[in-house]
């Protein structure tokens, strides 16, 4: 399965617009955003949980990055509430379960090999670095290259940048904002190759979930799938 595996393309997800499937488990939906291969896959997507749902043991083959848009769920590590950012590294396992259900941010197979940390934040509690402009930053994550973070947009406020040159991710948490190419309510995904300035402005504030510097790699993974699939033809 192959669903928005052209890297070099823009890409804008409105939640509200796309269709949601479910998944093998009995009350899991799935948006797929992304996804180069079949069940097992380098994917994107948003989750739903419905609630008094539970999903099977298993071990993240490729590492999973979740950040908790609304609900909550628990595993072995604890419970995780609207607003948790948790990195899971390759090897790991959990048996999630909702009990209020739950929306979700998803990435899987996603992770560097060398990057081995469990990481969890409660981004609600989290220390945002207030920057010039009407916004403010805090940092998630960093690893070879790839950085994640939130950022808040102020009332009125316009942020004039470079989206980087490998690439971004960007998930409208809350508010909504726009820029010359649209309009951005929240639960839209945008993937952008980078390589343009960027004049992104909301009129009632916003939050959003940025991933940067990570594109390159994804473009040589769907090559190479793409290379395997010619090969085996």
């Amino acid at each position: 399965m192959r669903i928005n595996a052209d890297f070099t393309r823009r890409i804008v997800v409105r939640r509200g617009d796309a269709q949601w499937t479910p998944s093998p488990q009995k009350g899991v939906e799935r948006l797929m955003l992304d996804r180069i291969g079949g069940e097992v896959a380098r994917a994107t997507s948003f989750v739903r949980f419905a609630p008094e749902t539970d999903f099977p043991g298993h071990t993240h083959g490729g590492g999973e990055e979740v950040y908790v848009i609304d609900g909550a769920f628990e595993d072995e590590n604890g419970l995780h509430a609207a607003g948790a950012y948790i990195r899971d590294p390759i090897g790991s396992s959990h048996a999630p379960f909702s009990a209020q259900g739950c929306t979700l941010f998803v990435k899987l197979w996603q992770f560097d090999k060398d990057d081995h940390d469990h990481v969890e934040i409660d981004t609600a509690s989290g220390e945002w670095r207030k920057a010039p402009e009407g916004f403010a930053i805090q940092p998630l994550h960093h690893f070879a290259g790839v950085t994640t973070f939130l950022v808040r947009l102020d009332q009125g406020a316009t942020l004039n940048r470079a989206i980087h040159p490998d690439g971004e991710e960007m998930v409208v948490l809350a508010g909504a904002c726009a820029d010359a190419e649209g309009d951005y309510p929240a639960g839209t995904w945008i993937r952008d190759p980078g390589g343009r300035v960027q004049r992104l402005f909301s009129a009632d504030g916003c939050t959003l979930f940025v991933k940067t510097g990570h594109l390159a790699a994804a473009a040589a993974a769907a090559r190479m799938a793409d290379e395997a699939a010619s090969g085996a033809g």
